[in-house]
């Protein structure tokens, strides 16, 4: 593999569906509210990508110092653990891709200065900056919250409530409470496929002292939570919908609970965690489907 195939191999393309699936829930449910602006969106679709895959990067150098990364791990091979890019420039473009996350969210939150408060920029960059320690911290550093069994909790809050109730603030300038239900369900699948992640990885993770939620918890119990997390990422998006109820077409995400549906069973007769690989992008994908639908029912 030559080094510009690793780098955009380690770049991890499969998984920025998942993070894009929030901002574009939030900014349709602004343009549903009549609030959308092009150039906000643009920026914050840039924002989003820079920051997943700068914690791509860092999953991929945190695994391979911590050894999480070896023979045994199942999913595709890890840039630095391979050899063919060294930590030390891996290292390097972490800072590139931290460089342009700032300066990214730096022009988004100016463009949105016209319809928020001094304040209220401060505290989106504040949050911005949360983002990034986030993104680096799940893997690398001295205590990083993915081996001490966070990780489910910071991708509820960053995939979910802070990615769809933050892309909704910037183009409208306020809040609507009950957005924290289709929030919730977006961070909930997303917390989905991070628990498959994990069910496929228990058995090097718990070698490796990996202390995921799914080492903590083991296998049965694992599979219980992930049709905990599914099934209320559904009942949120329908009480949503039942609350602020105006058309039928409100629910044509329903035509992404079959896929969802089909996860929970496919999890729950699994016998062998490396058959959960494939799974992680279709349930990544279901919930990029589910949040285009969502988005584009609320404008209709």
């Amino acid at each position: 593999m030559s080094k510009t195939k690793a780098w955009v191999h380690a770049f991890r393309l499969r998984t920025l569906p998942l993070a894009l699936s929030s901002i574009i829930l939030g900014s349709l449910l602004a343009a549903s509210h009549h609030s959308f602006n092009t150039r906000i969106f643009i920026l914050a679709i840039l924002t989003t990508l820079f920051l997943q895959i700068l914690s791509n990067l860092a999953n991929d150098l945190g695994d391979s110092i911590s050894g999480a990364d070896n023979e045994n791990r199942v999913g595709p091979e890890r840039a630095v653990q391979s050899g063919i890019i060294s930590k030390s420039q891996m290292k390097s473009m972490l800072y590139v891709f931290i460089i342009l996350s700032l300066v990214s969210g730096s022009f988004l939150i100016y463009d949105a200065a016209r319809l928020i408060s001094l304040q209220e920029a401060i505290l989106i960059f504040a949050i911005g900056i949360l983002a990034i320690l986030a993104a680096i911290n799940y893997t690398v550093g001295k205590n990083p919250y993915g081996y001490m069994g966070f990780g489910d909790l910071f991708v509820f809050i960053f995939f979910g409530l802070v990615g769809v109730m933050g892309s909704y603030f910037l183009h409208t300038g306020n809040l609507q409470w009950d957005l924290l239900l289709p929030a919730s369900s977006v961070g909930l699948l997303s917390t989905g496929v991070l628990n498959l992640n994990n069910m496929r990885d228990i058995e090097n993770d718990a070698k490796t002292e990996k202390r995921t939620l799914v080492v903590k918890i083991g296998s049965k119990a694992a599979k219980n939570y992930h049709l905990f997390v599914l099934s209320l990422a559904m009942l949120f998006a329908i009480a949503y919908s039942i609350f602020n109820f105006s058309t039928a077409f409100q629910f044509i995400y329903l035509l992404s609970f079959p896929l969802i549906l089909r996860n929970i069973y496919f999890v729950n007769i699994n016998q062998n965690p490396r058959d959960l690989d494939p799974e992680l992008k279709k349930l990544a994908l279901s919930c990029f489907f589910f949040s285009l639908t969502f988005g584009l029912g609320a404008l209709l």
